[in-house]
C-alpha cells in the first residue's frame, strides 16, 4: 500500500486521539522527571493499549542518574565565583603577599584553572554528551518501552520509530524571557566569559614575566577584576536550570511519544498488513538525562541491527509543534553528528508522498535527538521535528502543556511517520 491509499479518517482520528490521551497523561501521571516512577507509569499505561494490537510489548531494564547531566552547571558556577571571590579577599587581607611574583598571580592561576575545568566539562557533558559526571552521581533503574508488530510475510526489515516519553527539568533563561529571547544571549555571555577568563589567566601570567609594557602592568595589576565579567555569566547559569520543577512536556515529547504509538494503531485501525517490514514502537527514557535511553538501547541492539539479516532504519520523532520548522535533522548533537543521508532523504521522499514538500534538511545546533545516540553507534538513523530553534517560548519550561498542542503539527508529522513505514516496505 502507497500513502495515498490508506484513509485519512484514520490520521485525523488518532490526531484527536493524542491531544486526549496527552491530556490524560499529564493530568493522570504527573511530572515525568527522567528515570522517575510517573515516567515508567506512562509506559506501563502505554503496553496496556498496545498490548491489544501488537505482537509483543516489552520494557527493557537500564541505570541512570537523572540529574547528571545537567547538574555540573550549579557545581562549576559555585566553584568559579568561589575562585575569584574568595582569592580577592584574600589579597586584601595581604594573605598573598611575598607569594609568588605579586599578589594576583596566585589567584590568576586559581580562577583560570577553574575557568578550563569548567570549559572541559561543559564541553564532554553538553558538547559531546559524553557522561563525564555520572561517575559521581547514584544510578537508579530507567525503563525503555517497545511495542512490536509483525508484517504478513518473512521480516526482511525494521522500521524503529521512536519517541521519549521524560520531561525536562526547566529551563529559567527561556521561562522569563518569552517575549525577549535571552536564552543564546544569556549562554553566550557565560561560554564567552570563560574563555575571556582563560585568556586574562594566561596573559597576566606572561606579563609577569615577560615586559608587556601598560598593557602589562595593567594585565598584573588589574586584569583580575576581569574575571568578575565572568563571574556575572555564571550567576546566570547557576540559575538556568531548576531542578525542582519539571516541564509537562506536552509537545516535547509526548507528541512524539504517540507518533511512536499511533503509528503502529493506524496500521491496525486501517487493517493494513505489512509484506515484510516489522514495526517497532519505541518509548525512551533519559533523553533529556543526556540520551541515556536510546543509548543503552543502541548498545544492547548494536549487533543485532548492524550485523543481523533484518535491515533496520529508526526514525526518532521529537516535537511536532511548529509547523513553520517541520524539519528533517540529518545533522544532530551540536550539529557534530550526522544523521544517515540515505534514510534522510528517505523520509523526505516519503513526506512528499504524503503531500508534505516544505520540509528541509536541518542540523540541531543546540542539544540533541535520540537519533544522534543511534548514528554513534553506527545505525541508520534520522529524526524529523516540527519545534522553533529559537528556541521555542515553550521549550524545557512549565508552558509545555496540553494548551499549547497544535493538532495540525500532530497531523502531519502522523503523516510523514506513516508515509515513511509504507515507503519503506515496499521499496
Amino acid at each position: 500500500m502507497n500513502f495515498s491509499q490508506f484513509p485519512q479518517a484514520v490520521i485525523k482520528e488518532n490526531v484527536d486521539y493524542t491531544v486526549k490521551e496527552i491530556t490524560n497523561v499529564i493530568k493522570r501521571y504527573g511530572p515525568r522527571e527522567s528515570g522517575n516512577d510517573n515516567c515508567y507509569a506512562v509506559q506501563k499505561h502505554l503496553k496496556k493499549e498496545m498490548d491489544t494490537f501488537c505482537d509483543e510489548t516489552g520494557f527493557e531494564e537500564y541505570q541512570m542518574a537523572p540529574k547528571a547531566f545537567l547538574l555540573f552547571t550549579k557545581v562549576v558556577s559555585i566553584l568559579f565565583i568561589l575562585s575569584v571571590v574568595v582569592p580577592l579577599l584574600l589579597v586584601y587581607l595581604d594573605v598573598f603577599d611575598g607569594v609568588g611574583p605579586n599578589p594576583f598571580f596566585v589567584p590568576q592561576i586559581i580562577a583560570g584553572s577553574v575557568a578550563c575545568v569548567s570549559l572541559i566539562i561543559a564541553v564532554l557533558q553538553l558538547g559531546l554528551y559524553l557522561p563525564f559526571a555520572d561517575i559521581f552521581h547514584k544510578k537508579k533503574p530507567a525503563h525503555n518501552f517497545y511495542a512490536v508488530r509483525k508484517p504478513q510475510g518473512e521480516v526482511k526489515k525494521r522500521i524503529i520509530v521512536s519517541g521519549h516519553v521524560d520531561a525536562a527539568y526547566e529551563w529559567r533563561h527561556i521561562l522569563y524571557s518569552k517575549y525577549v529571547r535571552l536564552m543564546f544571549p544569556l549562554m553566550a555571555w557565560t561560554i564567552l566569559g570563560v574563555i575571556i577568563s582563560i585568556i586574562v589567566t594566561v596573559l597576566s601570567i606572561v606579563a609577569t614575566y615577560k615586559a608587556m609594557g601598560t598593557f602589562g602592568e595593567f594585565m598584573v595589576n588589574y586584569g583580575f577584576y576581569i574575571h568578575f565579567f565572568t563571574v556575572i555569566g555564571m550567576i546566570f547559569l547557576f540559575y538556568f536550570v531548576d531542578f525542582s520543577t519539571i516541564s509537562p512536556g506536552a509537545n516535547d515529547n509526548l507528541t512524539g511519544t504517540y507518533a511512536a504509538v499511533c503509528a503502529i494503531r493506524m496500521l491496525d485501525m486501517a487493517g493494513v498488513e505489512l509484506k515484510n517490514t516489522e514495526v517497532v514502537a519505541m518509548v525512551t527514557d533519559g533523553e533529556e538525562a543526556g540520551l541515556k535511553g536510546t543509548k543503552a538501547w543502541a548498545k544492547a541492539h548494536r549487533e543485532e541491527y548492524l550485523n543481523g539479516d533484518v535491515e533496520t532504519a529508526v526514525l526518532c520523532v521529537d516535537t511536532l509543534t511548529d509547523l513553520e520548522y517541520f524539519n528533517i535533522y540529518s545533522h544532530d548533537m551540536n550539529s557534530l553528528v550526522k544523521n544517515d543521508k540515505e534514510f534522510s532523504d528517505f523520509v523526505k521522499a516519503a513526506a512528499e508522498d504524503a503531500g508534505i514538500e516544505d520540509m528541509k534538511f536541518a542540523s540541531v545546533f543546540m542539544g540533541s535527538s535520540d537519533a544522534a545516540a543511534f548514528s554513534q553507534a553506527g545505525i541508520k538513523a534520522t529524526a524529523i521535528a516540527a519545534m522553533d530553534p529559537a528556541p521555542a517560548d515553550y521549550y524545557h519550561n512549565r508552558r509545555d502543556n496540553y494548551d499549547r498542542l497544535v493538532p495540525e503539527a500532530i497531523e502531519a508529522g502522523y503523516k510523514v511517520v506513516l508515509s515513511t513505514i509504507l515507503k519503506f516496505d515496499e521499496e
